[in-house]
């Protein structure tokens, strides 16, 4: 439905450095019955074509083995088809031997139960990779301690290349799921490994998640000022990136920030959201308690 929203990213190699300029929004409510319809607002779907073209696609090494952390999780489970695009051979780290099978389906070669609170278990799972992705379980109390434990683990195996999702903005330590990231960047910057940090705008899953209480409530909340204007992100593009970043050598020590084009405060997305449903819709402002 929505396949040609966004033109494809487009990744820049000036001679003195680099920059990427996401896919261009496209702002109309689709198929407001159901929550795929808040993708009309801002979210991209990448061309399948783009993404498997053998001429844009110039591997690091002849099927390296990537570690994926979380692979069944609703975002790194989004960067383990990304990698299989790339010739790259996927092991899923997780956590519930039950999602072997679903990790399976994404396109999982390997699979290793393990436990970022289990150094022991992080050695088995790290052990004859070439890379890692790590993203973190969000606003969890050791998260910091957690990714530190997995960067350690990898250097330790003699892993490459590590690709790490953070947040944006980590030094505005006054939010405790950024203060997280910075000791994950900081125990990066100490290994030989070839390092990718992503600092992700806010992503456009959250709004999804949040779709079927808006049209039950009729309020669009996120904890933050809703006339706030915020760049934000689609996931997906984010794991296109992170996969690259583990296939390829261009990114290696890169940090990078991906957003789609615009900023939309919440007001304006909830008109949006009101456009599309016909029907009023408001912005609602709960605090992150709520």
């Amino acid at each position: 439905m929505l396949d040609d929203c966004h033109e494809s990213f487009k990744i820049i190699y000036p001679a003195h450095g680099f920059s990427i300029f996401s896919r261009k929004s496209r702002e109309t409510i689709a198929n407001p019955d159901n929550c795929n319809a808040v993708r009309g607002l801002i979210f991209p779907r990448r061309n399948p074509e783009r993404a498997t073209s053998s001429k844009e696609i110039v591997m690091r090494a002849p099927a390296p083995t990537v570690l994926v952390v979380g692979a069944t999780g609703r975002f790194a489970g989004l960067v383990v088809p990304e990698l299989i695009r790339r010739n790259a051979s996927v092991r899923a780290l997780i956590r519930d031997p039950e999602n072997a099978e679903k990790a399976r389906r994404l396109g999982a070669s390997e699979v290793v139960t393990g436990n970022l609170r289990n150094p022991q278990s992080l050695e088995n799972a790290v052990e004859g990779v070439d890379g890692v992705f790590h993203i973190g379980p969000a606003f969890a109390p050791d998260e910091a301690c957690m990714g530190v434990a997995m960067v350690e683990a990898a250097a330790r195996a003699g892993v490459r290349k590590f690709a790490f999702s953070s947040v944006i903005q980590p030094t505005n330590t006054r939010l405790e799921n950024h203060a997280s990231k910075v000791p994950v960047e900081d125990a990066l910057y100490s290994t030989n490994m070839e390092y990718t940090i992503l600092h992700p705008a806010n992503f456009m899953q959250n709004i999804a998640a949040a779709w079927p209480s808006v049209v039950r409530d009729g309020v669009f909340s996120e904890p933050f000022p809703k006339t706030a204007k915020l760049a934000r992100v689609d996931y997906r593009d984010v794991a296109e990136v992170a996969a690259i970043a583990l296939t390829e050598a261009r990114l290696s020590y890169a940090t990078l920030e991906p957003c789609a084009d615009g900023m939309h405060s919440r007001e304006e997305i909830a008109s949006m959201m009101s456009e599309g449903l016909g029907r009023p819709l408001s912005a609602g402002e709960p605090t992150f308690g709520e």
